[in-house]
């Protein structure tokens, strides 16, 4: 499907379009298109607008790459952004999907094809505030913006929840180590999910800080945004630290618990090795064993098992072993 956001009598009205509709003619009015948006077009719409446009876009392998010249790319008439966004799939979870973004003639046009609330965001800004954004350029600032600041609340979010599981993993009677470990790991892939698109979306930044067809003001803005970036990708550090530093102790923890049952077993074995002795020697058939005739021959083997075992408790009780 192509929206189309276009200037009429002072404000900015979106369309949406589909290849034979009687208003597709209005994308032949250049200057009055602020963005393109494609969400989830076919191969036929691309190649429409690529045409009509002479763009050049991108192939979903060439989306894909992670090279920097096939992130950001330049040429005399446009400027090829791709980079990522995070996104929840079906099952709830935080994935990373490039978008594409090209300017060409003032406007903006972006690729995608997965629902991105930020785009229903800037949407609505767009259309409620037609006099802020001039061009293409201040609408690209405004959605990294955007961006950028749901990055913050995703990162502010874990840092809460590392702050929450560090706090059960001393103060917990009961710890539950598996349960423990599934929440540290859920908490480092965001973690990394986000700081992969922090670091994807800076390199764009960086890089359309250099080109010339932005103006002062737009450099001024997106240089702001870049400075968030920079300060994002440095407390994605530290919660990673952070998380480390809970998955040693949880390690350590583990190995505590495993040390004190095979210390236990240890001393099980230990303390049973006496009387497992004495009832071996009088297990064996030999006839010159006078004990066996005795009258309270078995009682008392019995209390010399039972004391074999007791003693050696009370020796590794005082010698902290137990």
């Amino acid at each position: 499907m192509i929206n189309i956001f276009i200037r009429r009598n002072g404000l900015i009205i979106r369309e949406g379009l589909k290849l034979g509709d009687e208003k597709v003619k209005i994308l032949k009015e250049h200057d009055k298109i602020l963005w393109i948006d494609l969400f989830q077009p076919s191969s036929e719409e691309v190649y429409y607008i690529s045409h009509t446009y002479n763009l050049e876009v991108p192939t979903k392998e060439e989306r894909e790459e992670i090279e920097q010249s096939a992130r950001y790319w330049e040429d005399s008439e446009s400027i090829t952004i791709n980079t990522y966004f995070l996104v929840r799939d079906m099952q709830s979870e935080l994935r990373n999907e490039t978008i594409t973004f090209l300017l060409c003639k003032n406007i903006l046009f972006t690729i995608r094809y997965s629902e991105f609330k930020v785009f229903d965001e800037i949407q609505q800004i767009v259309l409620a505030t037609p006099k802020v954004f001039e061009d293409g350029f201040d609408l690209l600032g405004k959605i990294f913006e955007i961006r950028v600041e749901k990055d913050a609340d995703l990162l502010e979010s874990v840092a809460k929840n590392t702050r929450l599981l560090r706090k059960r993993v001393f103060n917990s009677h009961v710890v539950n180590y598996e349960e423990m470990l599934e929440d540290l790991s859920s908490l480092q892939e965001v973690n990394m999910s986000v700081r992969d698109s922090l670091f994807d979306k800076r390199r764009a930044i960086t890089a359309a800080l250099k080109s010339d067809k932005a103006d002062s003001e737009v450099k001024r803005n997106i240089t702001i945004v870049l400075k968030d970036l920079n300060s994002l990708v440095e407390f994605t550090t530290a919660n990673m630290h952070a998380l480390d530093n809970i998955q040693t102790i949880l390690t350590n923890q583990i190995n505590i618990e495993q040390n004190k049952t095979i210390k236990l077993f240890t001393v099980v074995t230990v303390a049973m090795m006496p009387p497992t002795l004495i009832g071996t020697i009088y297990g064996m058939n030999f006839e010159n064993m006078p004990e066996l005739q005795w009258d309270f021959s078995y009682p008392i083997v019995l209390v010399i098992m039972i004391l074999s075992t007791i003693f050696p408790i009370i020796y590794f009780k005082k010698k902290g072993w137990i």
